[in-house]
């Protein structure tokens, strides 16, 4: 789950980590109430979990409580890559000096941690990896002892930090670090981390994701969920307890397995180009021992996508039985009734494979056609899609 910029600020708070003072808004009046509240200036910053947002208007400097108004006059409703703001965070003001990134993550392909850190911050930190990968140090985090004071110096001189400065920001990567382990995160990031006139450090802007896997330890965390702003079929899908992205393709694609539906994507992706460009339109795995009940689940999410013309069903029976298999797309069909109009090409192998055919064949429903193999299949789809 990622966390908006004002509920990483507030758990940044709970750590000691150096913040600046935020309230958040709603409407204009009450951006200019807090403005008020803060006093000087302020910055008006849209609450979207998505970057960009002051090359898009989404940041706007206010220096009294009317601009302050104006510029969350502005911002709301503002449509920043595809994600529509609803709430502002006025934050007091501060006099940068410098800015720097750091950044602590989970490293999946190596399977440890990561620490990411520059002494050029505020830009984003994909063009700064791209263009000058030099400026941009990796430090590999042992999750066994994590960041300690030690570490922390190692981090922030190998970032490049002047002397004078390795103390200072070396105490703030370890709370940083305390956030990231104790919340359970998978990222933490600040940028930028700012150096004041005053010589003080800031997190001036945070984003944090945490592991869903490990809510059972932090019942708080379900507070921090936005489900007003979560998207309807996601948020069925995980009702559902299904393991769904959604795309912006048009062939819905289900799977027993990740690796098989991620090489499920790539297929149809590849017949796609054939077929008028169409792609994905979701990443839906029901998982090695899905019952015939969660496969109806799955096509009930991913028929109720407007977005999907065709859906491309690729199971191969191992724990979960062909026939099981069939058995679920029959009755899922029936329930949706008028509501499943959308083709299903649907590929068997394995386990009973030949029995989920058959109980396919007689059910003779109009919507279904059957594939002997997936690139067989993902064309059909595709094509069915373009159609």
């Amino acid at each position: 789950m990622d966390l908006y910029e004002y509920q990483a600020r507030d758990l940044f708070e709970k750590y000691e980590v150096p913040v600046l003072a935020g309230i958040i808004a709603d409407t204009p009046e009450e951006a200019r109430a807090a403005a008020e509240k803060l006093g000087g200036v302020v910055v008006v910053k849209a609450q979207v979990k998505t970057g960009g947002r002051g090359k898009a208007g989404g940041v706007k400097v206010a220096k009294n409580a009317d601009e302050a108004y104006e510029a969350a006059k502005a911002i709301l409703g503002l449509d920043i890559k595809g994600h529509v703001v609803q709430r502002v965070m006025v934050a007091a003001g501060a006099r940068i000096d410098k800015e720097y990134y750091f950044s602590v993550l989970l490293d999946r392909a190596n399977r440890s941690y990561l620490s990411l850190c520059s002494v050029e911050g505020g830009m984003e930190i994909e063009e700064l990896a791209v263009e000058r990968p030099e400026a941009l140090a990796r430090v590999d985090v042992d999750p066994l002892t994590g960041i300690d004071k030690a570490k922390a110096v190692a981090i922030a001189e190998a970032a490049g930090f002047a002397p004078e400065l390795v103390d200072k920001v070396s105490d703030v990567f370890v709370k940083l670090y305390s956030v990231y382990k104790n919340e359970d995160a998978t990222l933490v990031e600040v940028n930028p981390l700012v150096l004041t006139e005053e010589g003080e450090i800031i997190a001036l802007d945070g984003k944090v994701s945490l592991d869903e896997n490990a809510d059972f330890r932090h019942p708080g965390h379900a507070l921090l969920e936005d489900k007003a702003a979560a998207d309807p079929l996601e948020a069925k899908a995980k009702e559902n307890d299904l393991n769904y992205v959604k795309l912006d393709g048009e062939v819905g694609v289900i799977g027993n397995g990740a690796g098989l539906v991620m090489s499920t994507l790539d297929v149809v992706a590849y017949a796609g180009e054939r077929h008028g460009g169409v792609k994905p339109a979701n990443f839906l795995d029901i998982g090695g021992g899905a019952s015939a009940e969660v496969m109806a689940a799955g096509l009930d999410v991913i028929l109720g996508d407007p977005q999907v013309k065709s859906v491309f069903v690729n199971v191969f029976g191992g724990i979960t039985a062909c026939d099981a298999v069939a058995r679920g797309i029959v009755g899922a069909l029936a329930e949706l009734g008028a509501a499943a109009s959308k083709p299903l090409v649907v590929r068997l192998d394995g386990n009973k494979v030949e029995e989920g055919r058959a109980i396919l064949s007689e059910a003779n429903h109009p919507l279904v056609t059957l594939a002997a193999t997936m690139d067989e299949g993902a064309d059909k789809a595709a094509a069915l899609a373009n159609a």
